[in-house]
């Protein structure tokens, strides 16, 4: 019997993921898996999200059914039992007996024959074994960080620095939203109602709910966006509240540098609030330019193949954003391979290209003009201390206190969010995935004042 085309992709996708260092959510939407029903494509997007999310449980269950280390497996037959794994304890509606064939079947599937009368015998007991309440509650009754990086899937290095930072119970947060499917956020144009855009996507069987941080977003509730006309012709775009935040924040301008661009979000918010600006949008590597320049068409965009230490002019900008390269540690919901690949020492490694990437951007600001620095990030050497750093270097700038933005937003109308004290820490902006309904992202304000530097 072959193999469903849903379990065939994600088996395909999660190898990908572990041997090319790829993103899961890329590759789901990618064109070999485009031809799949809706049907399959959510059972793969299910599997795929799941197993990498809850990987770490799924190995101690697999372990504990085996007799031999999980480093001894192939790639391809620990991906199948992970397959099963996680549909025996997560999923009710599937029955095991399916679970348990597919994984088999994969593994013969995979040439590795040889395997399977191990892969058989622990896919036995996996059935047979009784398996423990996994999710919230059990997230919620952890009481140190070894319980809680074990019950929720976490390196216990990643869940000892996020305690050490914001406590045992936000940080319990943190991993029960981590371990939730996120939900999907849109951002309208300022002409998108009046083009009816809204209707539209409603007529398309999109259900949408108000957005729960800015008022111009809205959530898909249900359906699948990316199969919908407006969102295949470009007209609507997926983007997180708390990274749509980010482009509010840049405001006006005539000049406007967005240093890292790719993939474009915040360069197309940006060019939709300043349509009369001329932007120039910076991308080092080529392949990612030009899905810039794909995903970004507004004539007053400029794409630029350039490297922000040396930008080949001496222009300066009244707004210049520094979306910089971080760890991402802020959307391992929506990027679950992320906590497996990080290590350790992997914060202070960013926050050396960082500091680079912001002092280079501090070279392009206009006296008076405005420099914004986000990360996705919730680790304070990728944020506070990258911006203090560069402070302290570089006296012609000044923090500006971003709770005066949001204040700003709020009376305009923008910021649907009502608390904005747990929106900042101290001088910045700093939302945190479960305390707030968004991935987490950190943004400083600079000012650059007419002191000599």
């Amino acid at each position: 019997m072959p193999v469903s085309p849903a379990r065939a992709a994600a088996f395909d996708i999660l190898l990908r993921v572990e041997r090319q260092d790829a993103y899961a959510a890329e590759l789901l939407h990618a064109s070999p898996y485009a031809n799949l029903s809706s049907a399959d494509h959510g059972l793969a997007t299910e599997l795929v999200m799941g197993v990498l999310r809850w990987r770490s449980l799924l190995d101690r269950d697999i372990a504990q059914a085996g007799s031999r280390k999980l480093g001894t497996l192939d790639a391809e037959v620990l991906i199948a039992l992970r397959l099963a794994a996680y549909q025996l304890i997560f999923l009710d509606r599937i029955p095991a007996r399916a679970a348990v064939h597919e994984s088999f079947e994969l593994v013969k599937r995979a040439r590795k024959r040889s395997a399977t009368p191990f892969a058989n015998a622990v896919l036995r007991k996996l059935s047979q074994a009784g398996h423990p309440n996994h999710g919230a509650a059990a997230i919620a009754d952890a009481k140190s960080a070894a319980d809680l990086a074990e019950r929720s899937a976490h390196p216990q290095w990643l869940i000892e620095r996020w305690t050490a930072e914001f406590g045992h119970h936000v940080t319990g947060q943190i991993c029960d939203f981590d371990q939730r499917t996120p939900e999907t956020a849109i951002r309208f144009g300022e002409d998108a109602f009046a083009n009816g855009l809204d209707d539209e996507l409603k007529k398309s069987g999109i259900q949408l709910t108000p957005g729960r941080l800015l008022t111009s977003a809205r959530r898909v509730q249900s359906s699948d966006l990316t199969r919908a006309r407006p969102f295949l012709e470009g007209r609507v775009a997926i983007q997180d509240e708390a990274s749509q935040l980010v482009a509010l924040l840049v405001g006006k301008g005539s000049n406007i540098l967005d240093c890292c661009a790719a993939p474009g979000g915040k360069t197309r918010m940006i060019a939709q609030r300043n349509p009369h600006s001329r932007i120039i949008a910076v991308e080092l590597h080529p392949h990612r330019a030009r899905l810039l320049r794909r995903l970004v068409p507004a004539r007053n965009v400029q794409v630029m193949n350039a490297d922000v230490g040396a930008l080949p002019f001496s222009t300066l900008f009244d707004r210049v954003l520094a979306d910089v390269p971080c760890s991402g540690t802020g959307t391992v919901g929506r990027n679950p391979e992320i906590k497996w690949r990080l290590r350790p020492q992997a914060p202070a490694e960013f926050h050396v290209r960082q500091l680079a990437i912001l002092q280079a951007a501090m070279r392009h600001v206009i006296a008076g003009g405005r420099l914004i620095y986000s990360t996705c990030s919730l680790e304070p050497e990728e944020n506070s201390q990258v911006v203090e750093q560069a402070i302290a270097a570089d006296l012609s700038f000044e923090i500006l206190d971003c709770r005066n933005e949001l204040e700003r937003l709020r009376s305009e109308g923008e910021l649907a969010w009502n608390d904005l004290d747990s929106l900042t820490s101290g001088p910045y902006l700093r939302t945190i995935p479960g305390v707030h309904p968004c991935d987490g992202f950190f943004v400083a304000i600079l000012k650059k004042t007419s002191l000599a530097q």
